[in-house]
């Protein structure tokens, strides 16, 4: 944007000395000799030309409709010629020709109205991709020559489509959008909309593929939104849709506001959009007052809500500060009733006798980072000490918890209940489980996982360590249980307190 300000702001400049030029010519009079002669007053009437211009946003419009632009240059120049008028009243500079004045302004108008509508009319017609029809008709030859039952795309649909795309996003969303899915097919289905209402009107299985291009962030019932897209969508079928991000919020906000200022905003914004919903007592005054739009979202919640309404993401992009996301569906939503979106969470756990327990935390994720284990471990895999490798579902304030162990301060009541005892291997999740070898897997369900892991006493780097780490453990705790705890114990708070042991 600051580009084609610069280049608008040029343009104008010399579109001034054009339109000076010809009006010399028209009054018969040299050119070279007047513009000497005029060269502070055309300064002073270019500083006046572009500040109307900005202030009128004629260099920052984003509408394509002529009669818009018309409009804004008609007020812009109006305005600076009542300005210009005003100064040379004022200044007593008689000696400024009024035949060359009005006329400069009158030509430079008459110019920026057919540049800026040049422009508009050559961005309407750039709506055909590099030969997009060519690869229509070769479709088509193919088509006849191998007898495939692949349907012809109309040529009409592609431009329609075009057309709406464009009207509304640039074209690297609509490259994106061509790259990942068939766009152009009659089994795609393009909709802007904020309500589930719009989707369940829809046939089951009909449509290969939905696009939604309203942001996810408006929406008020996200999941109930997502899973209603998954019940029409057939098994395999995409889904595409875009958000801005917590990240990107952050960044429009403090370039939207002066120093300072920005940040009291995001204070109060961070206050409203991220800490009241997540508590009872204020999530009711949350709703009244956005009536759940424009509503937080970070990258971690979006992709662990789409995972849990059964879908797979298999690319996203982030294309002017928002974040696109083409996810397919691969399994039924799992109807989670118990969503952990509150500081205080309980996370499922695999326990003694290979029971689920529930582990009470502190939140140091974003909501719905508990269905992306499987999505981080492909995507980043694991780092020393057995933890996640880059893990962006950890928050800020999750970080500094994590330091101190106050995230776990709340397994204690795991602890009175029975779930846990002081010393033991962690309770792990169901796909950090998976990654353990069968053997481990059969040892671990006989015990109960402990506050207190091997881990601090052994300090292992990789998985294959933490398995031996704890296969050691078992075999000293089934020869002498009580006193391989105490001496797990004592050595575990010596490694924290002393060596400064800790687990990221």
């Amino acid at each position: 944007m600051n580009k084609r300000i610069t280049i608008l702001i040029v343009l104008d400049l010399l579109l001034i000395v054009l339109s000076f030029y010809f009006s010399t010519l028209l009054k018969g009079v040299s050119f070279s000799s007047y513009f000497w002669n005029y060269l502070y007053g055309l300064i002073l009437f270019s500083g006046v030309w572009i500040i109307t211009s900005a202030i009128y946003s004629k260099y920052s419009y984003s509408e394509y409709s002529s009669l818009k632009v018309s409009g804004i240059i008609f007020k812009s120049n109006i305005t600076a010629l009542a300005l210009v008028t005003m100064l040379m009243f004022f200044t007593r500079t008689d000696y400024y020709s009024r035949f060359i004045v009005f006329n400069t302004i009158l030509i430079l108008s008459v110019s920026e109205v057919l540049i800026y509508n040049t422009w508009i009319v050559l961005k309407r017609t750039r709506v055909l991709p590099e030969d997009i029809l060519g690869k229509v008709e070769r479709r088509v030859k193919r088509t006849t020559q191998t007898l495939s039952s692949t349907p012809i795309v109309d040529p009409k649909r592609i431009q329609s489509v075009q057309r709406a795309i464009l009207s509304e996003f640039d074209r690297d969303v609509y490259c994106f959008l061509e790259t990942n899915t068939n766009l152009f097919s009659d089994n795609t289905l393009i909709i802007a909309t904020t309500t589930y209402f719009n989707i369940a009107n829809q046939p089951e299985s009909h449509f290969g593929t939905i696009i939604n291009l309203k942001r996810v962030n408006d929406i008020r019932r996200i999941n109930k939104f997502f899973e209603e897209v998954n019940l029409k969508l057939p098994k395999g079928g995409l889904f595409v849709c875009l958000a801005e991000t917590q990240e990107q919020r952050k960044k429009r906000l403090f370039s939207k506001y002066p120093p300072i200022f920005n940040r009291v905003y995001y204070f109060f914004d961070f206050l409203l959009k991220r800490v009241f919903p997540k508590f009872s007592i204020t999530k009711n005054i949350y709703f009244v007052l956005t009536r759940g739009e424009n509503r937080v979202i970070s990258r971690a919640e979006l992709l662990g809500r789409l995972y849990s309404c059964g879908f797979d993401v298999i690319n996203e992009s982030e294309i002017n500060r928002q974040y696109y996301v083409v996810a397919q569906k691969i399994k039924k939503p799992y109807f989670d009733l118990e969503p952990t979106y509150g500081p205080l969470i309980k996370l499922q756990r695999i326990g003694k006798g290979g029971k689920l327990i529930k582990v009470f935390k502190f939140r140091t994720m974003h909501p719905y980072s508990e269905y992306l284990q499987e999505y981080v471990y492909k995507k980043h895999s694991l780092e020393k000490g057995g933890k996640f490798k880059d893990d962006f579902r950890v928050s800020t304030l999750g970080k500094i918890m994590r330091k101190f162990w106050i995230d776990e301060l709340p397994m204690l009541i795991n602890l009175l209940r029975g779930d846990l005892k002081i010393v033991g291997v962690r309770p792990l999740s169901k796909h950090y489980f998976s990654l353990y070898t069968q053997e481990l897997q059969e040892r671990r369900i006989k015990y109960k996982p402990g506050l207190i892991p091997p881990f601090y006493v052994d300090k292992p780097n990789t998985l294959e360590e933490i398995m031996e780490s704890e296969l050691k453990y078992f075999d000293l705790y089934d020869k002498h249980p009580l006193l391989t705890d105490l001496r797990y114990f004592f050595k575990a708070f010596y490694n924290i307190v002393f060596r400064k042991y800790r687990s990221k």
